[in-house]
């Protein structure tokens, strides 16, 4: 997906989000963002191709192989927006908290456990089964990204591979949420409702 759909879907004179272009890096890293909009989730993104290619992850990430995560593919996000956080004001697309969750560098790999180049990464992210190995803060080892066929194109499952970084222990992502994160979501909330006031004056 181009960035001009995520382009047209924000009023940047009023959200602060970054308006991005595509930008080639030779970095590979991913973020996960904790998205408590109308329904909390989690945003998890891949810095491909110049882009940051986008899930929206209902119940967010897991470390339990048992766990299928649904993870809803979305328009393509600039690379500047691997380290947002803020407030997007009411009104505006995906409205309310944004904050990061986690991140790191991540590796495409293949079924044979190999690093593949990223030309590789997106032809078998275009086939519909994208393997990959994160180093993160939360997130570690490998996962997959699995396109569902009876569903809609946009339909993806997470899964965590089992290795040392698993766990068969019930995961929830928002155990990992610290006082401290919530609490920046507020001040996020309030520091946007003061601007809103003071551009009412």
């Amino acid at each position: 997906m181009a960035l001009t759909k995520y382009n047209q879907k924000r009023n940047f004179n009023v959200s602060p989000e970054p308006e991005g272009k595509k930008e080639k890096t030779k970095q590979s890293r991913f973020v996960i963002q904790r998205h408590h909009a109308s329904r909390l989730h989690y945003d998890f993104r891949l810095e491909m191709d110049g882009v940051l290619k986008s899930w929206a992850v209902p119940k967010g990430p897991s470390l339990n192989p048992r766990d299928k995560r649904l993870a809803m593919m979305v328009e393509d996000h600039p690379v500047d927006y691997i380290s947002f956080e803020g407030f997007i004001p009411e009104g505006n697309y995906g409205a309310g908290h944004v904050m990061i969750w986690d991140k790191g560098a991540f590796l495409p790999v293949n079924a044979q456990h190999q690093i593949i180049t990223e030309k590789e990464a997106i032809a078998a992210l275009e086939k519909g089964e994208f393997k990959f190995e994160l180093k993160g803060k939360k997130l570690n080892g490998e996962f997959v990204l699995v396109r569902l066929k009876k569903a809609e194109e946009n339909s993806w499952l997470l899964i965590k591979h089992r290795d040392q970084f698993a766990t068969d222990l019930e995961y929830n992502s928002e155990d990992e949420v610290s006082a401290t994160m919530k609490q920046k979501g507020e001040k996020f909330k309030q520091a946007s409702a003061k601007s809103n006031e003071s551009t009412k004056k």
